[in-house]
């Protein structure tokens, strides 16, 4: 099976699910979990652990994280090798909606990860656009 695991610091992870799930519906493909800010690294390298248990070398991972080198990121990757699943997963650092959507919706239509991870971060940088409202003097109550 193909995973998406999704972490981050504070509810973003979860938050990020919660809203995948209102697209894509509830799907036992898709994880999440975060540190908290009472939980220490060890804690949450163990919730994530607890998280990933089923996962077998057969197991794909595509992981989304908050940001690259944050201790919900390496946590995870040590998780992951230490159940030596990191030779199968996709890292991906600076996750947002239109990246964790396409990670859902398009996981399974691909063989190669790497043909995915191009896809994966085109969404991701696509979904950043600047929007510039332009001022129009005559109807300054109007947007």
């Amino acid at each position: 099976m193909k995973y998406v695991v999704m972490v981050s610091h504070g509810e973003f992870a979860p938050g990020l699910h919660s809203a995948v799930r209102m697209m894509t519906g509830n799907r036992s493909d898709v994880l999440s979990t975060s540190l908290k800010e009472d939980m220490s690294a060890d804690q949450f390298a163990e919730n994530f652990a607890e998280l990933v248990k089923d996962f077998t070398a057969d197991d794909q991972v595509i992981l989304l994280a908050d940001i690259l080198s944050g201790s919900p990121f390496t946590n995870a990757l040590n998780v992951l090798s230490d159940k030596g699943l990191i030779s199968n997963t996709l890292i991906i650092a600076g996750m947002n909606m239109p990246l964790a959507i396409t990670a859902v919706l398009m996981k399974d239509n691909f063989d190669d990860l790497a043909a995915l991870k191009e896809v994966l971060l085109s969404e991701g940088r696509m979904g950043l656009t600047d929007f510039v409202v332009e001022s129009n003097d005559d109807d300054e109550d109007d947007l």
